[in-house]
């Protein structure tokens, strides 16, 4: 607490950095994918900061060059990756509600970096249940929504020739408690994989 911001951790990442090239030239460096949100008001706080924030601090303290690739995660999306508006939320129009929002961010605070989607999701509670305080935002993203909408982002990511790794959370978690897990997961609770036939057209895999 009080000391979490982007320049001390591009402190980190430097030694890190020069630790990993050391021993192995080949490794591919990925910056930690910090959580995108706007709870601390677009600031930082005693006890965190905003993505946008934080990412801005890493590139001023030279972060672009003890990498390889920009991490990122995208996880709180209930559109499809090609919308750029209409989130229902309040904060309709913060980056980190689109996908387009996300890669938008970060490729223009480091725009000579590729982007790693180091976690890339949606939720949804089909099969499951109600979600937990802090998710009902996804209440009515179906396990169809979740199939097509991973697919529109592959091809997206593919198309933009800025994304060189795109992971996928999750394929197969059953937790369905205060971290909802499961509502992720590839793997339907029917034991059913809508999203394995959608990604596998996307990726021309038969």
């Amino acid at each position: 607490a009080g000391k979490i911001n982007g320049g001390n951790y591009t402190q980190m990442l430097a030694a890190a950095y020069a630790a990993i090239k050391k021993a192995n030239g080949n490794v591919l460096v990925i910056s930690a994918a910090p959580a995108p949100t706007g709870f601390f008001g677009g600031n930082c706080a005693n006890n965190g900061c905003d993505d946008n924030i934080f990412i801005q601090q890493m590139a001023q303290a030279g972060a672009a060059n003890s990498m390889d690739c920009v991490g990122l995660h995208y996880n709180e999306g209930i559109l499809s990756p090609s919308k750029t508006s209409g989130d229902p939320r309040g904060s309709s129009s913060h980056y980190s509600r689109y996908y387009q929002g996300m890669v938008n961010l970060y490729s223009s605070v480091f725009p000579t970096k590729p982007l790693c989607f180091t976690e890339i999701g949606y939720l949804s509670p089909e099969g499951l249940g109600p979600l937990p305080n802090g998710f009902s935002w996804a209440a009515n993203v179906t396990a169809q929504d979740q199939a097509v909408w991973l697919a529109e982002a592959v091809t997206l990511a593919r198309n933009s020739r800025r994304v060189r790794l795109f992971i996928v959370w999750n394929v197969d978690s059953t937790s369905y408690a205060a971290d909802p897990q499961a509502g992720y997961a590839l793997i339907r609770p029917n034991n059913t994989c809508n999203a394995c036939v959608t990604l596998g057209a996307a990726m021309g895999v038969k």
